[in-house]
């Protein structure tokens, strides 16, 4: 008997659980974790690294048959509710159309390229802020980074990363611009040319996810969803939040099989609060309608873009929803755009 079906059927055994009783448990439990916590649970904020993003995000095979277990209640605590209608309806017809798309075949002796354009968010703190910079001020700007990793069909051999580095493209303010450029200056020349057998860079164990990764993810969306809430559990502003970033960081990768990628849209159309938040968004010049998810105590809305005529992903964007020093509500503070293609040699 397979692990979904043993899972589905201890599911089926267990009575139904209140969510006053759910809430108590999932309490017990998370005081066991942290004696320090008392009372309600502590708001945890989390601020997602805007550096390395491709690279830093670990995929580990999710549990299928991990349980929420504390005293007597067995279960997992799930939000209630649905996407807005509009937003299912882009997501789960992403889906049938990402589900008739073939995945590129990658030969022996060739790579899977994926071509990234990543805008990061830089700042200057107050800490010991420039001549010209008030004691409480802040100095902000958006740096552009192109990359291209080269993944060979055998993923057990030798990995090639080509990065620009991070250079200073988006100013609010001329004190800003001036000191970035500046720093761009005395730091000279950052791009890089980076080897790493299996995808292991810079000296550490490879954090890109493996086809045995992707393999494991169930392919039901609720299944899938309720394996994320899992992995997730404790970060971010919201469970529900941090369920949509999870399958955005794991869609940038450029690597998600096209049945997995289908999936994962239907399941983000399962999370409630989503909604369409720009019919026409556009990132690195494609164009295509953003869904996104606003936390009630967030200065950041996280969007991926989709084109609706094929499914495809183009990308997914970060949005500052206040003003941010010199940024404006409004701006894309942080974005991904991704291509896939099969090459024959890498550099």
């Amino acid at each position: 008997m397979d692990e979904l079906k043993l899972l589905r059927e201890m599911h089926d055994d267990v009575p139904g659980v209140t969510d006053a009783a759910v809430n108590q448990g999932r309490e017990q439990l998370l005081r066991r974790m942290d004696p320090e916590r008392s009372g309600a649970q502590k708001a945890k904020k989390k601020h997602r690294r805007k550096a390395l993003r491709i690279a830093v995000m670990s995929v580990a095979t999710l549990g299928l048959a991990a349980a929420l277990v504390a005293g007597n209640v067995i279960g997992v605590s799930r939000p209630q509710g649905l996407a807005s209608a509009d937003a299912a309806e882009v997501l789960n017809n992403a889906a049938e159309l990402t589900i008739k798309t073939a995945d590129p075949v990658v030969g022996p002796g060739q790579f899977l390229k994926v071509d990234s354009t990543n805008l990061w968010l830089s700042m200057m703190g107050a800490h010991n802020p420039p001549d010209g910079v008030g004691a409480h001020g802040e100095m902000e700007w958006l740096d552009t980074e192109k990359m291209s990793l080269y993944i060979p069909a055998n993923r057990d051999q030798e990995w090639v990363w080509e990065r620009s580095g991070r250079i200073p493209t988006t100013f609010f303010d001329e004190k800003s611009k001036e000191f970035a450029l500046n720093q761009a200056k005395e730091m000279g020349d950052t791009s890089e040319l980076l080897k790493g057998v299996g995808g292991a860079f810079y000296n550490s164990p490879s954090s890109f996810p493996d086809e045995k990764d992707m393999a494991a993810y169930s392919r039901d969306p609720r299944m899938l969803l309720d394996g994320i809430y899992k992995r997730t559990a404790g970060a971010g502003q919201s469970a529900d939040g941090e369920a949509l970033v999870y399958i955005a960081d794991l869609l940038r990768t450029g690597m998600v099989p096209a049945d997995l990628r289908a999936a994962l849209y239907k399941a983000a159309a399962l999370i409630p609060g989503v909604s369409v938040t720009d019919n026409q968004a556009t990132l690195d010049g494609q164009t295509g309608i953003a869904i996104g998810r606003v936390e009630k105590a967030s200065d950041f809305r996280q969007d991926i873009i989709i084109d609706p005529a094929t499914g495809q992903l183009i990308g997914e964007r970060e949005v500052a929803l206040t003003d941010r020093g010199s940024i404006p509500a409004g701006t894309a503070v942080g974005w991904t755009t991704i291509r896939t293609t099969v090459v024959d040699s890498a550099p």
